[in-house]
């Protein structure tokens, strides 16, 4: 299948195993059968290029409204609109979710998003009042969609392209949504007053060294933490 639709196709789970689709025409339906006896087509029913929209609906966390540019704001809140894309983060994961409520226990002040992803987190910041913010990430892709949706909403990021074992700019706050095991890497590369972090399951209880634990919440089987330097 990555051969014959090297642009994409989907794989969806069944009672009797995994089904293959690809969206394509008259061509690609011949490419199909060549290879896969078995194969069935049928007619794609209309407007399923919008469908996708189905799966991006907006959430609200405390004070902040985080959703698609389609949908509408609630009025009392601080809005977050975020253009889903290729970078990852729109803001109804359960860990990006926690990492806004704990953002809004803090005092705002300086601070850096570590992975920025969409940049999500780091606008939602900026919209709380945290000043400078700055977002780092690994892949070309996030620093463009961070930058992108910065602009979108109205604030200042200073979004960043970085290397996975680079000394990170200080702030007054970090937060890091990312893998379990780069959260306990952080320790040498930041330097920071209060830590921010998230992207693993519940029973995991990172440590990072010269931070200790002062906070935790969770929310379906993920966990977000906040730490303090010691």
């Amino acid at each position: 299948m990555l051969e014959l639709f090297p642009e994409g196709f989907e794989e969806v789970d069944r009672p009797g195993g995994v089904e293959l689709a690809a969206y394509t025409d008259a061509a690609g339906e011949e490419r199909i059968w060549a290879f896969f006896t078995g194969a069935q087509a049928a007619d794609v029913a209309g407007g399923w290029e919008d469908r996708w929209r189905a799966f991006h609906r907006a959430v609200r966390i405390g004070r902040l409204w985080v959703g698609p540019p389609w949908e509408r704001p609630a009025p009392d809140a601080l809005p977050v609109v975020i253009e889903p894309g290729r970078a990852f983060g729109t803001g109804s994961h359960a860990t990006t979710r926690l990492c806004l409520g704990a953002l809004q226990e803090l005092e705002p002040s300086a601070l850096l998003d570590v992975g920025c992803g969409s940049g999500v987190l780091g606008v939602a910041a900026a919209r709380l009042g945290y000043r400078p913010v700055v977002a780092v990430d690994v892949e070309e892709a996030a620093v463009a969609a961070t930058r992108a949706n910065a602009v979108a909403n109205g604030v200042a990021v200073d979004a960043r392209l970085v290397g996975p074992a680079d000394r990170l700019p200080p702030s007054d706050v970090v937060v890091a949504n990312i893998s379990l095991e780069a959260v306990e890497a952080l320790g040498w590369r930041i330097a920071c007053e209060s830590l921010v972090t998230s992207g693993y399951l519940a029973p995991d209880r990172p440590r990072v060294r010269g931070f200790e634990r002062v906070a935790r919440q969770t929310l379906d089987g993920w966990a977000c933490d906040v730490h303090r330097r010691t």
